[in-house]
């Protein structure tokens, strides 16, 4: 026994603890009702004492000051801690749902055992999220949820530098990668996904296509890009256009379609000058020399970087059909400025959106696996200042993706910067430990569950552990996240098959 419910109120039920308990932030604990074991969930400790706050204080004073040896009768009964507890969910033999009553007066609390959490089960479509945890306690009970519908409505992965974003996402990956339910676009900044001189994706499966600009490894493959793949629409987000500029763009789109660009360049359309000022069209094809990396001579273009006038013209919907086979698909972005890893991104992600749109429409999108874009420092195209510039096809996303099957991982430090929208639009939110109270109040005010009394929770969150709140689930989950190495050396031992999950 761990205390007893001596008073409060539905959404924080009192507890005194027993003097040899020691309870924690976010532990779950179980009481009984009538109807159930109610599990409960603490979020809040604080002392309590029969002795008024001048005794306490002469008390401490005397023992500070006297040097004395004085102790009170009965210490354990006169002093306490008291604990502020939740209800979560009501248990009912191995069924559960959504608690609506109170544990009963002076019911005894228990610690969790591993009778109560038999509602665990195996999911469809299963994603390890990590190890339940009770405070800093890890269960030995592993949490599931179903990954097709979890990446299929957006996942934000958020936490301060350090607390095992990157290490979570390669979790969640490799889990996945297990089954066929969905491929990854993972547009890898720090290229650390891949393992190109590190355990990494590469050990975990062998359905990890890896593209780099940089000296490809055996079996990689070399980022380059055809620039008649580029549209117009794809530099939303990528770059700031004037209305003149942006027209002009579209007017040799429309004349020129996947030879546009060249057109800009080489070509004088005196058709086309004439319709915008000659400082716009020299300002245009600068700006195209300066972001694509393009150098014109002789009326010649090169290529200095990933974008090219003549290889790379299969890249894109080779990409897009790794991905249809569930596979993960990481592009090392490392070399890249900002401005490309973000048009590559749009590039590719508007193939493959506009391919699902179509499966939808001829009725084979059933039969399509879910694709998951993972953007790495999200606010680069999802935040408030972006956004206000003309809406990307990552916002679109954002809104209309889990209509196709197409969903976004959304990793930042901020996500107070990304409007309530698209953070109400996420289903899922893997919080990972965040100590600046305006980001904590943007994660609780959208998450699937009420997080109003988990703020010291979450600012208390160590490294590898989790508060994972999600549409799917019943109640937001604590987890511990293992580690990314552990699970690849279970894996080539022997990769666990039988497991439980979450019931959502």
């Amino acid at each position: 026994m761990a205390g007893q419910v001596i008073s409060g109120a539905f959404d924080s039920v009192v507890v005194r603890q027993k003097s040899d308990a020691k309870l924690e932030i976010g532990q779950l604990l179980t009481a009984e009702t009538s109807q159930g074991k109610v599990l409960l969930q603490a979020f809040n400790l604080v002392y309590g004492s029969q002795l008024s706050q001048q005794n306490l204080e002469m008390i401490s004073g005397m023992k500070l000051e006297s040097d004395n040896d004085l102790e009170l009768m009965d210490a354990e009964l006169r002093n306490y801690t008291l604990a502020f507890l939740k209800p979560l969910l009501l248990l009912q033999n191995e069924t559960i749902r959504v608690c609506k009553t109170l544990p009963d007066f002076f019911s005894n609390v228990n610690e969790l055992e591993m009778e109560d959490i038999k509602f665990l089960e195996k999911p469809k479509n299963p994603l390890l999220l990590g190890n339940l945890r009770s405070g800093s306690k890890i269960v030995d009970a592993d949490v599931y949820l179903n990954g097709a519908e979890v990446f299929s409505h957006h996942v934000l992965i958020t936490a301060q530098t350090g607390r095992g974003k990157s290490n979570l996402m390669s979790c969640l990956i490799l889990s996945a990668l297990q089954s066929d339910y969905s491929g990854f676009l993972i547009l890898d900044p720090h290229d650390e996904y891949y393992g190109r001189n590190k355990t990494g994706l590469k050990d975990a499966s062998g359905k990890v296509v890896y593209y780099t600009p940089n000296n490809p490894p055996a079996g990689a493959r070399t980022l380059t890009i055809n620039i008649s793949k580029i549209r117009p629409s794809h530099f939303n987000g990528v770059t700031f256009w004037s209305d003149p500029q942006k027209e002009a763009l579209y007017a040799y789109y429309r004349k020129y379609k996947a030879k546009w660009i060249e057109a800009i360049l080489i070509e004088e359309d005196e058709s086309l000058k004439s319709l915008f000022h000659e400082a716009t069209i020299a300002v245009v094809k600068r700006r195209l020399l300066q972001l694509l990396n393009l150098e014109l001579s002789n009326n010649e273009i090169y290529s200095k970087g990933i974008f090219d006038v003549n290889s790379g013209i299969s890249t894109v919907s080779d990409i897009a059909d790794d991905l249809e086979n569930s596979k993960a698909v990481i592009i090392d972005t490392s070399s890249l400025s900002s401005q490309i890893e973000i048009l590559v991104g749009s590039i590719i992600s508007s193939e493959l959106f506009g391919r699902y749109q179509n499966y939808k429409t001829t009725g084979e999108l059933k039969d399509k696996p879910v694709v998951s874009l993972v953007l790495e420092e999200a606010p680069r195209v999802l935040g408030k200042d972006v956004l206000e510039q003309g809406p990307n096809v990552f916002s679109r996303i954002a809104r209309e993706g889990r209509k196709f099957k197409v969903g976004l991982i959304a990793i930042t430090q901020l996500p107070s910067v990304i409007p309530r929208q698209i953070l109400a639009n996420i289903g899922t939110k893997i919080i990972l430990g965040i100590e600046m109270a305006p980001e904590r109040k943007a994660i609780i005010e959208s998450s699937a569950q009420d997080l109003s009394q988990d703020d010291k929770a979450i600012a208390s969150l160590d490294i590898g552990e989790a508060i994972v709140t999600s549409t799917f689930s019943k109640f937001a989950v604590p987890v511990k996240i293992p580690l990314f190495e552990t699970l690849i050396t279970s894996k080539e031992t022997n990769y666990k098959t039988e497991f439980v999950g979450l019931r959502s």
